[in-house]
């Protein structure tokens, strides 16, 4: 048998898809029929499992988390991976939690395929501070008292911090994702800033899946709230008038099994 030159060898394709916030049914059509055509996942701690059970038989499934104070999967072996599959002539699907350009690393990943030649193509997820308004029926935004919405992290690779004083000016609603490993230091560097004391804030974890939780306080009462309720990671924190809108104190359960999602 003739070994496949580089010119004959299949060419294989990385897909960035963004898996949404855990429910299966709210991964897109799209992404489930691309998955559907991957030999090749390498997924995220944050996908759920209702979305791992739609991998075929055949497909071969590698975890390669990464979740902060947690043993991480090193991102350079995250790319040599995807480079082999993809060189070797199969799809492969980064699966990850959220949306791959929301503070999920898609953008180094794009331009780091893209620099060594392999085909690569981005879909949309959900992320969960999109999906956390309608969990708890919260308009992220309002005609009456918030007239945009900014996504920011509160850890950063070099350390930095967001302006806060500029958005505590904003009247935005503020979604703040990996705040929770020190709450109480955030909410200084809030009431610090400028934000109110008695702003109202939602925090959600585990948005849309089974073990949904989340509470609403006021910002002064933010981090002893989050202690007393044992809410942790992954978890977002809204802030803004509109986070006092929340009108579900609880969230509808489904039993129904997720809908087929066969192309």
């Amino acid at each position: 048998m003739n070994t496949p030159t580089p010119a004959t060898r299949p060419r294989g394709k990385v897909w960035l898809i963004g898996a949404g916030p855990g429910d299966a049914e709210l991964l897109t059509l799209k992404a489930a029929r691309v998955l559907q055509s991957c030999s090749i996942w390498l997924v995220d701690d944050l996908v759920g499992q209702d979305i791992l059970a739609l991998a075929a038989p055949s497909t071969r499934l590698i975890k390669v988390g990464k979740r902060g104070g947690c043993r991480s999967t090193p991102q350079p072996f995250i790319l040599r991976l995807m480079a082999r599959y993809a060189r070797k002539g199969h799809a492969v699907a980064r699966l990850k939690g959220g949306d791959p350009f929301i503070f999920g690393r898609g953008g180094e990943e794009m331009a780091w395929l893209d620099h060594h030649g392999i085909d690569a193509e981005a879909l949309s997820g959900i992320t969960a501070g999109l999906a956390a308004g309608a969990a708890l029926g919260l308009p992220l935004t309002h005609r009456a008292c918030a007239r945009g919405v900014t996504l920011v992290t509160a850890h950063t690779a070099d350390g930095s911090q967001p302006n806060w004083g500029a958005l505590a000016q904003s009247g935005l609603t503020i979604v703040c994702y990996m705040g929770m490993s020190n709450i109480q230091a955030l909410t200084h560097q809030l009431l610090t800033a400028g934000f109110r004391a008695d702003l109202p804030v939602a925090v959600v974890q585990h948005v849309s899946c089974a073990a949904q939780k989340h509470l609403i306080a006021t910002l002064a009462t933010l981090a002893r709230e989050v202690k007393a309720s044992g809410l942790g990671s992954p978890s977002v924190i809204v802030l803004g008038e509109a986070a006092g809108l929340a009108c579900r104190a609880t969230r509808h359960a489904e039993t129904a099994m997720p809908m087929p999602l066969a192309m």
